[in-house]
């Protein structure tokens, strides 16, 4: 009895200490998994208009570097601008981040443009490679809504009296290389646009303690800067030839991240870069706008052949598929209501046109309405936000052959010969049965019909039935 309990007592020892062993071996690798994952850097990409897809990928990224305890994230950007909404989606992820991020503007030729801009301020670290630049960050109205900014296209105009500048550099060190006048505010909407967004990007500023008055210049006035004067004026931190000068210089600085100081140790990690999935690819495709039309289109005529067939399936079901992805793409777009009105009565007009004889009037008209409603759908200065005109001219070319086919059939059976009812038995060839005194039996269509007829007839003889009162027909000779 003693040695049993010797022998448990020995094993309860081991298997104690072999948990123990367990558990250490489990913290030393957990602690090289940290070692390891801090040793690196998560590289995100952004090129092109800011949309509801950057975002997801951004915010997806910034998640997964901190779930592999990566050191920073690094997002290099070349963007026109994009939505207001996908931009400060992208901005309150990086705000929220708990590791620095590094916004590179890259390469050489890039752009920081508006949206872009905002996003940089937003950083915890902004660069940018030589000749590139940012700036015009004023918002642009889409549909009547100030949602979406980009990049004027022409800059304002130089007034006449402007000062020239001192030779010393004595004059207003965030003032630029020259003065501009404050874009035109139309009216009340788009002073609140250009008053909030001002009012966000020099909170951003002052955050990151960054350039504020040339911040404000840049949504008033559409201000923009080269990489050495934003420099130069504090706009930027940093201007890097590539990445890796871009870790040499970013090694050893201090930053606030989540409300406590950081110092970035940069030198010599490992670069991962995270790719776009298939997740962010299929959003892409989805919410490009020549996407969407080409989809609402497919939902509308799919379910237009479905309630003309019933029964039919196919177009129901794709039309139905297609349709809630193009009302999707539609809820995330800037979307003008009245393009999309338009559309729709172009719509209705060309299947009313089938069921109306208006001599082509209403499907020109719906023709005409579906192409103006297309061309405002999207109103958007902003580059791949816009509808392509080969795309516009493809959709209303193919619905208005569509239609004009169907009205083709719709015509040609109304002048064929009747083949059922009443009406198909006039003309129709028989043969007399039996005939005595105008009246009498004949065969037409396999069967038997009482017959009159004004001429004389015999059995055996070919007539044709050219009336039909009751159940009783009247023919003549066919000769």
């Amino acid at each position: 009895m003693a040695g049993a309990r010797l022998r448990f007592a020995a094993l309860r020892r081991w298997t104690g200490r072999f948990g123990l062993a367990l558990i250490g071996a489990g913290l030393c690798l957990i602690a090289l998994r940290s070692e390891t994952a801090e040793r690196s850097v998560v590289l995100l990409e952004v090129r092109g208009a800011i949309g509801p897809a950057s975002a997801d990928y951004v915010l997806r990224g910034l998640a997964t570097a901190e779930e592999r305890g990566a050191a920073l994230v690094v997002l290099r950007l070349d963007t026109p601008g994009g939505l207001d909404s996908s931009m400060r989606d992208i901005i309150q992820g990086i705000l929220a981040a708990k590791l620095p991020v590094v916004t590179y503007v890259t390469p050489s030729g890039a752009r920081a443009a508006s949206a872009g801009t905002y996003i940089l301020y937003a950083s915890h670290i902004a660069a940018m490679a030589p000749a590139t630049t940012l700036g015009a960050a004023t918002p642009i109205q889409i549909g009547g809504v100030p949602d979406p900014f980009s990049a004027p296209e022409k800059p304002p105009e130089k007034t006449a009296d402007k000062e020239p500048a001192k030779a010393d550099g004595a004059g207003d060190k965030d003032s630029g290389p020259e003065k501009r006048t404050p874009v035109p505010i139309s009216d009340a909407m788009s002073a609140k646009a250009i008053n909030d967004a001002a009012a966000y990007i020099r909170g951003l500023a002052t955050m990151r303690g960054r350039n504020a008055e040339w911040a404000e210049r840049a949504v008033r006035e559409a201000a923009s800067l080269s990489s050495d004067e934003a420099l130069a004026q504090h706009v930027i931190d940093i201007v890097a030839g590539d990445v890796a000068d871009l870790l040499r210089q970013v090694d050893g600085r201090t930053v606030t991240v989540a409300g406590s100081s950081m110092t970035i140790r940069s030198k010599d990690l490992a670069v991962e870069a995270i790719d776009p999935d298939w997740r962010t690819q299929i959003l892409a495709i989805l919410t490009d706008p020549n996407v969407a039309i080409i989809l609402m289109m497919i939902g509308i005529y799919g379910m237009i052949f479905e309630f003309m067939n019933p029964g039919a399936i196919l177009p129901g079901v794709i039309g139905a598929i297609a349709l809630l992805l193009a009302l999707y793409a539609l809820n995330v777009l800037p979307v003008n209501f009245a393009g999309l009105g338009l559309i729709l009565v172009g719509i209705v007009l060309m299947v009313a046109e089938t069921f109306v004889v208006s001599h082509g009037i209403l499907a020109i008209g719906g023709a005409v309405a579906f192409l103006v409603g297309a061309t405002i759908l999207f109103d958007s200065d902003v580059p791949g936000l816009e509808l392509s005109w080969p795309v516009i001219v493809f959709v209303v070319g193919l619905g208005s052959l569509l239609f004009s086919a169907v009205l083709l059939v719709a015509l040609r059976s109304r002048r064929r010969r009747v083949v059922s009812g009443r009406e198909e038995m006039i003309g129709s060839p028989g043969r007399v049965v039996s005939w005595a005194e105008g009246r009498g039996r004949v065969f037409v269509h396999g069967e038997q019909w009482l017959a009159e007829s004004a001429q004389p007839l015999m059995p055996g003889q070919a007539v044709r039935v050219v009336a039909l009162r009751d159940l009783t027909v009247t023919v003549e000779p066919d000769r």
